[in-house]
């Protein structure tokens, strides 16, 4: 195409410089380009080696003769990595279906819902952007309204996200729609208290659960919401494509999946109605749900103490690198320790409110720290433009020398560089 990039070219960059902290020790099971620091695990996940390596074996089983393997042996296959899954997350088989993301996810309770003109759908205004898209849409079509409570950040503790929301609840609420863990600002809502709370005034809860399954620990059969979904491609380290929706027994009736298939006519009884309108959504790539028991078992493996033992490294490192961060900017951490899992999001001063040039489209702080010192970190407006967060997560694969490095570099770009660095008041 004259005047750009051909298709499928890499957009040149500049030189890197030599990088001043090593990677973690667990690194070497990751793709990832040595020459970046990869800060941020929490957009899109980083899948593992053996994990990609499980995938293209079932990729071979599957192209080796495609109809017995999608007619004869997807299912049981299927039913081994959704029991794997329940497992986890504390849940039984039969309330688990696989989806391709958590969005979709929110998008298939949202159609599901029969709502009225006038019925309200509530949310906070740290909701992800594609999720607070599709309540607005799902509104339009209806006749409902969106209405969303006001969460401050940063703030002191959890009861100032729930007394907004609990506030914002009316008689017309039928669904409200909470995330687990925030994206732009990384705090781990109190769902524990929300749901019931909720649920006793009459609202069903969807919990986005996006960031959840393998940052926190999960109990869904538990928790009680009506609906959670979550990915599987970030803190769970599988492939992309894969996320789960959990509904509870005595909402299934009523959910319906986006992609009406051969399952909506089936005459089989030995599955519930759920499971068999999800079982096929046509024909697409499964492996990424198939090689879930690899990626729990690998990443349960990886340190000694499994599971609970990562969470904890993976929540301490990114506590660490958020008073890094502080220090650096000069301010108070935006939240409480008890509110925060793998991710941390920190004030930055104010930026002009304009978007790199050229795709795609973000902030230029961001855009410099990319090219100028290969560090891969968001740098989001919220909760809008000119002001803005900063976010770091922490996967196995980063070092305490990364974020340093990091403070540095923004230290030395918002021209913080010579002042003292300290914990503003």
């Amino acid at each position: 195409m004259p005047g750009g990039p051909g298709v499928g070219t890499m957009p040149a960059m500049s030189s890197p410089p030599a990088l001043d902290a090593a990677w973690s020790e667990h690194a070497r099971h990751w793709a990832l380009d040595p020459s970046i620091a990869f800060l941020n695990h929490g957009s899109f996940g980083a899948c593992p080696r053996p994990v990609l390596a499980a995938q293209q074996r079932w990729r071979e089983r599957l192209e080796a003769e495609p109809v017995r393997f999608m007619v004869r042996e997807l299912e049981p296959a299927l039913d081994v990595a959704r029991a794997a899954l329940a497992g986890f997350v504390g849940a039984r088989p039969q309330d688990l279906v696989f989806v391709p993301n958590a969005t979709a996810g929110v998008s298939t309770v949202l159609a599901s819902q029969a709502l009225q003109p006038g019925d309200e759908l509530l949310t906070t205004d740290h909701a992800y952007n594609a999720c607070r898209n599709a309540l607005e849409r799902t509104a339009a079509r209806s006749g409902a309204r969106v209405v969303v409570a006001r969460v401050p950040f940063p703030l002191r503790d959890a009861d100032e996200v729930v007394a907004p929301l609990l506030a914002a609840a009316t008689p017309r609420t039928r669904l409200a729609l909470i995330d687990h863990v925030t994206s732009p600002t990384g705090l781990v809502l109190p769902v524990e208290r929300l749901v019931p709370a909720l649920q006793m005034r009459g609202v069903d809860v969807l919990v986005d659960g996006a960031h959840a399954p393998g940052m926190l620990p999960l109990d869904l059969s538990r928790l009680g919401a009506a609906y959670y979904t979550g990915n599987c491609h970030k803190w769970l380290c599988a492939p992309k494509g894969c996320a789960l929706l959990h509904v509870r027994a005595d909402r299934q009736a009523g959910i319906l999946p986006l992609v009406t298939s051969h399952g909506a006519n089936s005459p089989r009884t030995d599955r519930t109605r759920m499971q068999l309108e999800f079982a096929w959504p046509g024909t697409h790539d499964p492996t990424p749900f198939l090689v879930l028991p690899d990626a729990l078992d690998f990443l349960g493996g990886l340190m000694p103490g499994g599971w609970p033992a990562l969470q904890a490294a993976n929540r301490a490192l990114a506590l660490a690198a958020r008073d890094l961060l502080c220090a650096a900017l000069q301010v108070l951490p935006p939240a409480p320790d008890g509110m925060l899992g793998s991710l941390a999001a920190v004030p930055l001063p104010d930026g002009d409110g304009r978007a790199a040039e050229s795709p795609p489209f973000l902030d230029p702080l961001q855009e410099r720290l990319f090219h100028e010192h290969r560090i891969e970190v968001p740098v989001f407006a919220w909760p809008a433009a000119p002001r803005r967060l900063i976010r770091v997560a922490a996967q196995a694969y980063n070092t305490i020398g990364q974020y340093e490095r990091l403070a540095g570099v923004l230290r030395e770009l918002l021209g913080l560089r010579g002042r003292e660095a300290r914990l503003g008041s």
